[in-house]
């Protein structure tokens, strides 16, 4: 059904704010599912993907936890915790296999466009973190899902396998990697924009250059959206079934607007980051991996630093970062308003007492704020002993608004994604970020199953086929692994080497 105008309001059966890969994921998956119904898609900037989904605004791992160190923490008895790793693997996984049916139904027409595979790579130096590293190896390599890991710990082979990374090293120092060949690097830009395009073309309304500014729940359980075109001022209401805020750091204001109890004593905390960057071909051909290290004592898990391959608009860079960086922004285009704006009754002593309790995030963010460009390059040797600084240059990446919970009197800051949704299912959002993006697809399944429950059994069979293992764990399904696995490699075209 197309939308019809009702008493000045545009009546849609779905409205998704925000044009990233959340919105793109949700809206292509209602339209497959549901190709009648009226989707109408409401972002602020005037193209899609121009926030924290756009290739230089994210790091395009395509986080599926072979090479994040972060996500296999070391217990107080020495043994290596892989749970996490586990979990984000198991939902990139999902991703995976949507991607593979996308590519082969038409949805996504230009795979390597937004997907190259890339090998996934774990680095240390020091015996400590060697041995570290093995212990993390050998607790990993058991599971069907990271059974490809190697340990190479030989200074030859490191030297073959990252030159960029062995020219000038001091092999005094012992080093390590965990290599997984297996990884991919991700265009969510691209993949997002393919994603609306494909809903576009099928019946979906798009409002560019568009902002929501408030919302109320009518009587009947709709939602009324008031929306404002950026460029000429003009006002129009669009009322809606069904809301999904998935504006990145926009989503809290506007669930805070919404009145849902289930947003309440929410906060949010916001953290820029910066890349160096290089498309020198030298480099670039020297490097071909995405290489993960510890963070640096005391940091935030977001920290992590690495030196990745990055292939963007067909052309090969190198990254290494992030170094944080401040604003009172929730987007990289916001308003210095956005944090204070933020602060309501309901969430006040969460943000307090995370101010309270964070010292040591705040002592890092300053001193990323006062590092000179000579000192990024510095710590970009740690990687690369034989970085030259006039060979990087500095790229402002995206905003992330890490998400502050109530917990006792006080609040906790996390840093994950956090679907939040009404208990009618009229509305639901997303906060947070890494791993955010590459496990868009069970973030917005969740969603779909949350908020149509009575819908969601007689999509079921059509789910599987979008996502055959939906529902299992293939840690536990090493046949059924192989099988997607195989199928997602041969879909997505993964077995052929980039040429960027």
């Amino acid at each position: 059904m197309s939308e019809a105008k009702v008493a000045g309001t545009t009546k849609t059966d779905v409205v998704l704010v925000g044009a990233g890969i959340m919105s793109a994921t949700l809206g292509a998956l209602i339209r497959l599912l549901e190709p009648n119904w009226s989707i109408t898609l409401i972002e602020r900037l005037d193209g899609a993907a121009a926030e924290s989904s756009d290739p230089w605004n994210n790091a395009g791992t395509g986080h599926s936890a072979l090479c994040e160190l972060n996500y296999t923490p070391e217990n107080s008895d020495g043994t290596i915790d892989i749970a996490k790793a586990v979990n984000v693997n198991e939902q990139f996984q999902v991703s995976r296999q949507f991607w593979a049916y996308a590519a082969e139904n038409g949805v996504l027409p230009d795979v390597r466009s937004f997907l190259n595979p890339i090998p996934h790579v774990s680095f240390v130096h020091g015996a400590e973190n060697v041995a570290y590293l093995k212990r993390r190896y050998e607790a990993l390599v058991g599971n069907p899902l990271f059974a490809s890991m190697e340990f190479i710990d030989d200074k030859d082979e490191f030297t073959r396998r990252l030159p960029f990374m062995a020219k000038g090293r001091d092999f005094s120092d012992p080093v390590a990697l965990n290599w997984t060949q297996a990884g991919t690097d991700v265009d969510f830009g691209s993949l997002s924009r393919q994603l609306i395009g494909y809903t576009a073309q099928r019946g979906m309304d798009t409002l560019f250059g568009h902002e929501v500014r408030n919302l109320r729940k009518e009587s009947d359980g709709s939602w009324t959206l008031k929306v404002t075109n950026r460029r000429t001022g003009g006002k129009r209401k669009i009322n809606a079934k069904f809301v999904f805020v998935g504006a990145g750091g926009g989503a809290l204001p506007l669930l805070q607007k919404s009145g849902i109890p289930e947003a309440k004593g929410f906060g949010g905390f916001p953290v820029g980051g910066a890349f160096l960057r290089t498309d020198n071909q030298a480099l670039t051909a020297a490097h071909q991996a995405k290489v993960y290290g510890l963070p640096p004592l005391g940091a935030p898990p977001m920290s992590v630093p690495h030196l990745d391959t990055r292939i963007i608009n067909g052309k090969s860079w190198l990254l290494f970062g992030p170094f944080a960086g401040w604003t009172p922004k929730f987007l990289k285009q916001g308003k210095f308003t956005d944090l204070p704006l933020s602060v309501k009754p309901d969430n006040l002593m969460s943000m307090v007492g995370v101010g309270l309790t964070e010292f040591g995030l705040v002592n890092y963010l300053i001193g990323q704020l006062l590092l000179s460009e000579a000192a990024r390059v510095d710590t970009l040797r740690e990687f690369a002993p034989s970085a030259v600084d006039s060979d990087w240059e500095l790229d402002i990446a995206g905003q992330r608004v890490q998400v502050i919970r109530r917990k006792g009197a006080g609040g906790v800051l996390e840093f994950g994604t956090t679907v939040l949704s009404a208990a009618d299912g009229s509305i639901a959002g997303l906060l947070g970020a890494s791993p955010g993006a590459s496990t868009a697809v069970p973030a917005m399944l969740d969603v779909l199953e949350r908020c149509f429950a009575d819908r969601y059994q007689g999509w079921l069979p059509k789910l599987k086929e979008m996502v055959p293992s939906l529902g299992t764990k293939l840690s536990n399904e090493p046949k059924l692994f192989e099988e997607v696995w195989s199928w997602g490699t041969r879909a997505l075209d993964l077995d052929t080497p980039v040429t960027a």
